[in-house]
């Protein structure tokens, strides 16, 4: 097997991120809804403003059509209330016209002087039933468009979903420069990682075994070498942290207490995505998992009973937490995205017993996309040798 070659190699950090439930998916017990938790400005908004005040270096802001608050609305309300942390806002591509979306983030991108990073989807649009490879051609196209917004004097696109000619794009160029925000991406299809190895910054992944992550990087670093690039990986994880082992496990087993098999599957099948092949892996993790929802030391597997997509946690105490990132981090992983139940508390308690410990970085300021700011946090510190 080839090494895995990332883009960040030399980079003294990792960026620790938190989690934005505007999507109506914040709970004290799972699948049980709380108007105190409820997806409201409010409730995310004050999660979003710890996060930055305790030194996370990114917050995704996810999308849904079900439930929940609209995502570039909420970002940009959100970006003037921050101060060092960046957004990692979705977009679920053929939503929104390209170059009206270009110019969109273009705009949020300037109101958080480059502290913005994009989370490219690929789902279907409600009443939509397209199959995967044409998915990612959407995906694909638009990414293209807005490449050519950001750099281009003008827009000239023929595809299978959109054909611009003679667009001028003045100004619809971003704060961050050498090709504006990073772009995220997941997915688990041929045709998704042939997208992400073009054209995408980090190849994000949901929690599964040791190996089978290793898999995925490989496959991912040697499509993106084949392209002549190199990507980062990031994994998208729950998070259950507290001062002793029986403890979290104690709150695991809590946060389940009150859901059975029928509400739980009521839950994941609501989402859009629902019937990917990223859902399904995680559906083959849960089912190989020991009777306790392990399915190897700290890695559990339980919380995916009760919702979609990223379906597992690291529960443990704080010295195993640490020990259980810093494995990822030596495997090639350079970006985080935790969250846990509910999101403020847990917020506060990883960034009470881990988060210092940990070197911490902006991927944007590393990239080079943005100029490099002294952050107001100790804890904000990573930088390239």
């Amino acid at each position: 097997m080839s090494k895995i070659k990332i883009t960040s190699e030399d980079l003294e950090g990792t960026e620790i991120s938190w989690f934005a439930p505007i999507c109506n998916g914040d709970f004290e017990y799972m699948g049980q809804f709380d108007d105190h938790l409820k997806s409201n400005w409010k409730n995310t908004s004050a999660i979003v403003k710890t996060a930055d005040k305790l030194g996370y270096r990114n917050m995704l802001c996810p999308s849904s059509y079900q439930v929940g608050q609209d995502t570039m609305t909420f970002a940009s309300a959100i970006a003037p209330k921050t101060k060092n942390i960046n957004l990692l806002a979705a977009i679920r591509c053929g939503e929104v016209y390209p170059p009206m979306l270009a110019r969109a983030i273009a705009t949020l991108d300037h109101i958080l002087e480059g502290r913005l990073t994009i989370n490219i989807i690929s789902s279907n649009l409600p009443g939509e039933d397209l199959d995967s490879t044409n998915r990612y051609q959407r995906s694909k196209e638009v990414i293209q468009i807005l490449k050519q917004a950001w750099t281009q004097e003008e827009i000239n696109f023929e595809g299978d979903f959109y054909s611009l000619n003679g667009l001028k794009t003045d100004p619809i160029k971003p704060y961050q420069q050498n090709g504006g925000p990073l772009l995220y991406f997941g997915g688990y299809s041929p045709a998704g990682v042939t997208l992400c190895a073009e054209y995408c910054d980090v190849y994000l992944m949901w929690p599964e075994s040791k190996s089978r992550l290793q898999e995925l990087m490989q496959n991912m670093s040697d499509k993106a070498a084949e392209k002549g690039r190199t990507v980062d990986f990031g994994l998208r994880i729950h998070m259950i942290v507290r001062e002793t082992e029986e403890e979290a496990k104690a709150h695991a087993k809590k946060i389940m207490s009150k859901i059975d098999s029928q509400s739980g599957d009521k839950i994941r099948d609501r989402a859009l995505d629902s019937k990917s092949l990223g859902v399904a892996r995680q559906a083959e993790m849960r089912n190989s998992a020991d009777m306790d929802g392990f399915i190897e030391p700290n890695l559990w597997t339980g919380i995916g009973k009760a919702r979609s997509g990223c379906g597992a946690a690291l529960v443990g105490n704080p010295d195993q937490i640490y020990e259980k990132i810093q494995g990822y981090i030596a495997m090639g992983i350079r970006s985080f995205i935790f969250s846990g139940y509910p999101h403020y508390e847990e917020c506060r308690l990883f960034a009470k017993h881990v988060l210092p410990r940990l070197k911490t970085v902006s991927l944007p300021e590393a990239y080079g996309r943005r100029p490099k700011t002294a952050p107001s946090t100790p804890l904000a510190n990573g930088k390239r040798k």
